[in-house]
């Protein structure tokens, strides 16, 4: 059985800290005259709060006689909580999991519990696992799940994800849990070796994650058979009463699609509830425009605003995610043997804080955001810059297929019939139908079909961001496509929109063509706003074509999806068109 996060310290930190405990050598830190969240006892106490380094090894009246390189920090007038935990991150949106973990623990987020799909995806794991100890390294806490599926179709399905690569991940210490699980209609009807890793995960103690929208009794009923422990895609209360019955944790959302949290609290308090124990609070992996507006730290105010005790909406980003992940013995609460993840507040009121430790470590001082610098060498891990070393052929702009996609909104599609003529080099401007051809990152193989819904004016688009890093072309130009695609593989991936004009508007992903080296203050967040801008003037009508990108290929959402096996019948399983080599 694989080391679990809470074997944390060697045997050699421990005795050390217990040496401090008893005033053999001093705490590196001393929190004084704070008042603190007990959460056992679910109220507030005076006390002073030690620290060795990144652990917290003692809180009770008492203060050690040798102080001597102690750091005092006077919080007489503060209040201590737990740092925050997002226990259901997206780490890629644009960003990568080091500029969110920075953007979040300035915040008061202190601990992420991040997909580790695009790692899963494109990194063998002699490299992937590594990076996992490179970035735990920082200050934040960057935790993982171990995905099961790839939520689409892939050429090579069997061999990434093979049992062998699930348990090797599954094993990791700094994996606390399997899933997301959005093909379990897969394990429904008999996949074996899906539900041995199921129950390894379980026999590792780690929770499992379901994605069950729109589930009734019977599918909720046989997930918690099948040992899924919990779930984020609530829509209504009943939908949350519906998990909590099955004995399911039910992740309340805030995301950038679904933005449900305000009224899922409001509907729950008006059906009575009065119990915050098995809830939890998610952003749900949201892309830089809307998280600039916080994180776990604005959620804790939004349910605040619906009526949720103070202490309450605290533990749901805290105590409660951290029993729900068995690792109450060292996040999520402020006690002894806990890491030194701590926020203090100015009052018990306001949930930012004007300081945040983590692993001790300051990074946020005198309400200024002070995380420490790090760089990661991300080639080095396996992400270089994306080299497109192929070109465009005639044929991949042939379109001959009847049926097209519909978007609905930002992510559900249908089938439609196509009646526009194929072989003209630009569609109407009239029309909202668009070419749109999905092509593999290594030049292999192409979908081609059109798009209907995205836009009504694009002359040429390209991105290498998407489910599988694959390259999606959309535009009314099959010129201006080429265009776009020119421009992208001169700036080595990343997402354009090239005008007649020659104009350019970009997001540069400059790690591996997938994510951004920019923090969010450093000019992520105004280029996906140009992005949108420009999408939304050329017709796109939704909130957010981040994930549109992200899920033109998710077969875990109705009802045609386009991936690297060719259009896909998602109820069905059934291939409708096959891609084809190029």
């Amino acid at each position: 059985m694989g080391k679990g996060f809470s074997h944390y310290w060697t045997k050699k930190q421990i005795r050390k800290q217990m040496a401090a405990v008893r005033e053999d050598v001093p705490p590196t830190m001393i929190i004084k005259d704070v008042t603190y969240l007990n959460s056992m006892r679910k109220t507030w106490l005076k006390a002073n709060i030690w620290i060795y380094y990144d652990r917290i090894i003692y809180i009770g009246r008492a203060m050690p006689e040798n102080l001597e390189g102690t750091e005092i920090v006077e919080a007489a007038g503060k209040y201590a909580v737990p740092g925050y935990i997002e226990h259901h991150a997206h780490p890629f949106q644009l960003y990568q999991p080091l500029s969110l973990a920075k953007f979040a623990a300035e915040r008061g987020t202190t601990t992420i519990v991040g997909d580790n799909l695009p790692f899963f995806l494109h990194l063998p794991r002699e490299k992937a696992l590594p990076l996992l100890e490179t970035l735990q390294r920082t200050p934040a806490c960057l935790l993982w799940f171990a995905r099961f599926d790839p939520q689409t179709e892939m050429q090579n399905e069997s061999e990434i994800f093979s049992y062998a690569n699930i348990h090797h991940w599954l094993s990791h210490p700094y994996v606390v849990q399997g899933g997301e699980l959005t093909d379990w209609p897969r394990v429904l009807k008999g996949d074996d070796q899906m539900l041995h890793s199921m129950l390894e995960t379980k026999d590792l103690r780690k929770p499992i994650e379901g994605h069950l929208p729109g589930a009734g009794e019977k599918t909720l009923t046989q997930m918690a058979l099948l040992g899924v422990d919990g779930d984020h895609e609530s829509m209504t209360a009943s939908d949350v009463f519906a998990r909590l019955d099955t004995g399911l944790t039910a992740s309340l959302r805030y995301s950038s699609i679904r933005p449900d949290l305000p009224n899922l609290l409001r509907e729950l308090h008006e059906q009575g509830l009065d119990t915050y124990e098995s809830l939890l609070m998610t952003t749900d992996g949201s892309p830089p425009h809307f998280m600039k507006h916080g994180m776990m730290e604005h959620l804790i105010q939004l349910a605040l605003d619906e009526g949720v005790p103070f202490i309450d909406a605290v533990h749901m980003v805290s105590w409660n995610v951290a029993k729900h992940f068995y690792m109450d013995d060292v996040l999520g609460i402020l006690a002894p043997g806990r890491l030194a993840n701590i926020n203090l507040l100015d009052s018990k009121e306001d949930p930012f804080p004007s300081e945040v430790l983590a692993k001790g470590t300051w990074v946020r001082k005198n309400n200024t955001p002070c995380f420490p610098e790090t760089k990661i060498d991300w080639g080095e891990h396996g992400f270089q810059p994306l080299e497109i070393d192929w070109e465009l052929k005639e044929s991949d702009f042939h379109f001959s297929m009847p049926l097209g996609i519909e978007m609905q909104n930002e992510v559900i599609m249908k089938p439609y019939q196509i009646s526009s003529n194929l072989m003209v080099d630009t569609l109407p401007e009239n029309s909202d139908e668009c070419f749109m051809v999905m092509i593999d990152r290594n030049g292999k193989w192409n979908v081609s079909t059109l798009l209907k819904g995205f836009a009504e004016n694009l002359y040429g688009f390209a991105s290498s961001f998407s489910n599988t890093g694959d390259i999606i072309l959309i535009g009314k130009s099959k010129q201006g496509m080429e265009k776009a695609f020119d421009a992208l593989k001169r700036n080595k991936g990343g997402i354009v929109v090239v005008e007649e004009d020659e104009k350019e508007t970009k997001v540069d992903l400059a790690i591996g063509g997938m994510f951004s080296d920019l923090h969010f203050e450093e000019g992520l967040v105004e280029q996906e706003e140009r992005l949108r801008n420009v999408l939304k003037e050329k017709g796109y009508k939704f909130t957010d074509p981040v994930y549109s990108l992200l899920f033109f290929s998710a077969t875990h959402l109705p009802f045609v999806r386009i991936t690297q096996k060719g259009i896909i019948d998602v109820k069905k399983k059934r291939v409708l068109f096959p891609a084809l080599m190029r």
